[in-house]
């Protein structure tokens, strides 16, 4: 009998024991496991990392972004901001004229003031300049986005230098605190008069300027911006030009201005607004522009309009004229040129 109870206690005692060495060996499994699962869950994260990164570069993958930050006139309107027009192309951001509220439009698609160091001015009328001392001065403030550190490139017609030099004597007071209180960096200029050819190649980027006509607002500039055999004009503003025409052929995007004072067949309201009309371009002018440019896409800007602009009928206008693509542009619309040119609103 003992002997049968000393041979269960071994019988138990050894079962113990392995039973324990298996719970052990099983729990040490899994302790590695997680780790293999980490790895795993590390390595699917990274696989779709790596798919959302091509992704968005197969989105991205357009050679020009054009974004309008404002599409706006001298007419004062919370919808649409003074005139000026971003371009990302390459490593590059240009910046075509710097109206009323462009920081702030800047601001809204995430770029910092600072991160501009390259302006463009088409001409000298204050709605397409009347931002310049925002944009320079407030890459100064602190901004974890990124902030100026060499001077601001301008480029513009003559009379840019003294515009220029005469707004940093304006701020003077402004920037010379800054400077040494904040140590701010991105507040000293570099101005380019400029005739027309081209006025700016970088890195395969190449900017041309040539004159349009917008009456006694002389010289006054429009742009072609080329790059990996895509392009983009940016007309200025001008009336029907036939310098226009020759410099805008066969872009992919013209960015054209416009106005309207009046109905086809109604009689102008005083000699001002006969003045006004003759110094830009209708509806009707346009279309004739874009039968001869011919470009992928034309986008309106600068939109004048002295009745409702829903009475101004701008595109209906344009496509008595002409039948290819018009679009009437808005604030912060983008329009992405690859081998496609879409257009997206904000």
């Amino acid at each position: 009998m003992k002997n049968k109870y000393l041979f269960l206690i071994v019988i138990c005692f050894i079962s113990f024991v392995w039973l324990g060495g298996c719970a052990t060996e099983s729990q040490s499994k899994s302790e590695e496991n997680p780790e293999k699962e980490s790895n795993q869950d590390s390595n699917a994260s990274s696989e779709q990392k790596d798919d959302t990164d091509k992704i968005a570069q197969e989105e991205s993958s357009a050679d020009i972004k054009v974004t309008l930050l404002g599409t706006g006139s001298p007419v004062l309107s919370m919808d649409r901001f003074g005139n000026a027009t971003l371009v990302e192309v390459g490593d590059e951001k240009l910046l075509f004229d710097v109206g009323r509220g462009a920081a702030l439009r800047l601001d809204q698609i995430d770029i910092s003031p600072g991160m501009i160091d390259k302006l463009f001015v088409t001409h000298l009328h204050h709605d397409h300049t009347v931002g310049f001392a925002d944009v320079l001065i407030t890459a100064a403030v602190p901004d974890p986005r990124g902030n100026r550190e060499g001077d601001f490139q301008v480029w513009g017609p003559k009379g840019t230098e003294n515009m220029v030099n005469s707004t940093i004597q304006a701020f003077e007071v402004d920037i010379q605190t800054r400077k040494k209180v904040e140590g701010a960096s991105g507040l000293g200029t570099e101005v380019h008069e400029i005739d027309e050819g081209v006025v700016y190649e970088n890195n395969g980027v190449e900017v041309i300027a040539f004159h349009v006509d917008h009456g006694p607002m002389k010289p006054a500039l429009g742009y072609r911006i080329n790059y990996n055999g895509h392009s983009v004009v940016i007309s200025g503003d001008t009336t029907y030009s036939e310098n226009l025409i020759k410099y805008a052929k066969d872009t992919d995007l013209l960015v054209q201005e416009v106005v309207v004072v009046k109905g086809p067949e109604e009689e102008y309201q005083s000699e001002a607004h006969k003045n006004i009309e003759a110094y830009h371009t209708t509806p009707e002018q346009a279309g004739e522009i874009f039968k001869e440019v011919n470009p992928k896409l034309a986008v309106y800007t600068h939109i004048a309009t002295f009745l409702p602009e829903h009475e101004a009928t701008i595109v209906d206008r344009t496509n008595e004229i002409y039948d290819g693509k018009v679009v009437l542009g808005e604030d912060l619309m983008t329009i992405e040129i690859g081998d496609e040119v879409k257009v997206s609103e904000d």
